[in-house]
């Protein structure tokens, strides 16, 4: 009910502002519309708006919570894998990274950056599952460090696509030494 009054206000409201009134003042060579009109503009946006929100509403389920939509999830994400799954595939999922060297050398780009992708995105989520299992203490460094790695592996992508042989050697070195680094501080 108050849906359809809401729509009959809003339509006797337009129909009130005719869509091409006729103006009194000349139009002038600038970009700017005559005030009337641009009065009649912004009040037809504004109750459209209104009337927008009003359907939005109520198509929409009733919030639960006492605030309704302003009601934020700010639970911690948990990892999917426990750190011990983590640390029993980190280091396959670190050799296969290792093993994109293959790909430079036969400088096949495209495999380069699918084997990459691939290898990068298990190896992320191990490292996260360890970071978050460290204490608190020694999370910094550990994170500084996957931060590292990841920006290399990024550079390594967009160097492959590139096909800059140079910057691809630099990250991939770089890749290594971030590798060696991380297993030294959790290992």
């Amino acid at each position: 009910m108050a849906l359809q009054l809401a729509i009959q206000s809003l339509h006797a409201s337009l129909s009130r502002y005719p869509l091409n009134k006729p103006t009194t003042k000349p139009r002038s060579s600038g970009h700017q519309q005559p005030q009337e009109a641009a009065a009649t503009t912004s009040s037809r946006r504004s109750l459209a708006t209104a009337a927008a929100a009003l359907i939005v509403s109520h198509l929409l389920p009733p919030a639960t919570g006492a605030a309704g939509a302003l009601d934020l999830d700010l639970r911690i994400t948990i990892p999917e894998q426990s750190s011990e799954e983590a640390e029993a595939n980190v280091r396959t999922h670190a050799r296969n990274l290792v093993r994109v060297k293959e790909y430079i050398d036969a400088r096949s780009w495209r495999e380069l950056q699918a084997a990459l992708r691939a290898s990068a995105s298990n190896l992320k989520q191990d490292l996260y599952a360890i970071i978050q299992a460290r204490p608190g203490s020694q999370r910094p460094e550990l994170r500084r460090l996957y931060s590292e790695l990841f920006n290399s592996v990024t550079r390594l992508d967009y160097a492959a696509r590139d096909k800059d042989e140079v910057q691809v050697k630099k990250c991939y070195g770089n890749i290594v030494a971030a590798i060696d680094q991380f297993f030294a501080r959790i290992m």
